[in-house]
């Protein structure tokens, strides 16, 4: 300890004379009032003294913790560790929402306003470094270590790694397997988190049936496989906690349909109603591919029509205007050379507002969004409407420009002002990894594993079935 102080003197001897004139001037220490002396450092301002820690870092500020009572009052402060955290390998905005609404895990209590006067952000800087870190399998494609900035690699769907007639535990052994192969690692390692898409959206009996059948299979294979705890949450839920929220609606576009969710304090409002479009991710590229062939735009692959409607395509904010607009712009796709596209641009994500035009007869997204509205409004589960009032839109296509605003306008030209007052629509927080990154925040919690996971001796016990499907 005399070497940590002697660094920490060493790191000012320099800036002394400089002090030595503003030694009068201190400041007085944040929190409560020093206990006793900081010795041969009383004579340094206290702002210029935490100035000092910062630059010790996090490891050595923790040790100076047990110097003395003074040194523990002086270190201890959240102002510290805060600026510790906002270095972190999270953005800050993630870590303050997780440890202030998640920290209690599932099921998720309303927000407490005095919550974070009560943490001590020293503790949970020194718990998230002790956290192992889990491996995230994101939907069945995205898939990487929590510690990483963002998914380490992409894989098909699990139905592909087996005959899709051979039992659901054979197909997502063989998947899992896969997986933990191809990122080197035993399973028995670290925890995992699974996001799974919104599958059976009623509430009937058969709906529940079928989620547990799925929720079964899943856990048995990880447990074969000795993984030492499992979190299964949906995609829906986990992009709602990447745009650090624990309640809303998520409209997820997805490779075959778009649900919209209802959720309110992370649980899924079944009973609310899930609404369902029968148009995803399939049939917007597929009705990219149909306007190219028509217009004689050779192409080789399906790949070429992604990649023109991910950097090409938009959203309309008036339809009708836009017709009449000169809207052509070139992409250069590696291997196929130029493509030249118009209207094409915009009429394709015009589907998801007008199914009609591709031929599909189902409602427009916006209605689809304000009957869930009208629903959540009318089964009064709050005191007031808020909390269904934030749309968060999550999925590869839902990240085409204009849609969040196209949506939002669309909203409050249809449902009455009562109800459409304080509406926000936000585009995916993390574009089309936002679910792995909602598995992130939970996976970096101060308290994970702890109530977020089933241990194999729990699910054995059938005792902890309650988690965020």
């Amino acid at each position: 300890m005399a070497m940590l102080l002697k660094k920490v003197w060493e790191s000012v001897s320099n800036r002394a004379s400089s002090c030595s004139s503003s030694s009068d001037e201190s400041l007085n220490p944040p929190g409560d009032a020093l206990l006793s002396s900081l010795g041969a450092f009383d004579r340094i301002p206290i702002d210029v003294v935490m100035q000092i820690v910062r630059l010790l870092g996090p490891k050595d500020a923790a040790r100076l913790s047990v110097v003395c009572k003074s040194w523990r009052s002086l270190v201890s402060d959240n102002r510290l560790w805060i600026y510790f955290l906002q270095n972190y390998h999270d953005s800050w905005d993630s870590v303050f929402f997780a440890e202030t609404n998640l920290r209690s895990g599932y099921p998720i209590q309303a927000y407490a306003s005095h919550i974070t006067t009560e943490l001590s952000f020293m503790r949970i800087y020194g718990e998230r470094e002790q956290v192992p870190g889990s491996v995230i399998i994101d939907g069945y494609c995205k898939f990487g270590w929590s510690k990483y900035a963002c998914p380490s690699g992409r894989s098909a769907t699990f139905l592909e790694f087996g005959n899709i007639e051979s039992p659901m535990y054979s197909r997502l052994r063989h998947f899992f397997a896969t997986i933990y192969s191809r990122m080197q690692v035993r399973p028995s390692a670290q925890p995992i988190v699974v996001s799974l898409p919104i599958c059976h959206y009623d509430d009937t009996e058969s709906a529940k049936a079928s989620r547990r059948q799925l929720k079964e299979a899943m856990y048995s294979a990880l447990f074969d496989m000795n993984a030492p705890a499992v979190c299964a949450i949906n995609q829906a839920t986990l992009a709602l906690y990447a745009a650090r929220r624990t309640s809303g609606i998520v409209v997820n576009i997805g490779f075959q349909v778009t649900s919209v969710v209802p959720i309110l304090h992370g649980k899924v409002m079944r009973k609310v109603g899930v609404e369902v479009v029968g148009i995803g991710a399939l049939k917007v590229t597929g009705f990219l591919r149909e306007q190219m062939q028509q217009n004689n735009i050779n192409f080789e692959s399906l790949y070429t029509v992604r990649a023109l409607k991910e950097n090409l395509c938009y959203v309309a904010a008036d339809y009708d205007a836009e017709l009449c607009k000169d809207t052509k712009a070139s992409l250069e796709v590696p291997g196929e050379g130029w493509f030249t596209l118009s209207k094409a641009r915009f009429k394709t994500g015009e589907i998801l507002f007008q199914p009609r035009i591709a031929g599909v007869r189902a409602m427009g997204l916006h209605q689809a969004v304000g009957l869930c509205m009208d629903h959540c409004h009318a089964a009064e589960l709050t005191g007031d409407d808020a909390w269904f009032k934030t749309v968060v839109l999550s999925g590869g296509t839902a990240c085409m420009p204009g849609l969040a605003e196209r949506l939002e306008k669309e909203l409050h030209g249809l449902l009455p002002a009562s109800v459409c007052s304080g509406i926000r629509v936000i585009p995916p927080p993390y574009g089309a990894d936002t679910a792995w990154f909602g598995a992130k925040v939970i996976s970096n919690l101060s308290t994970f594993p702890g109530t977020w996971c089933v241990t194999k001796k729990q699910f054995k016990r059938k005792s902890r079935f309650n988690l965020a499907w």
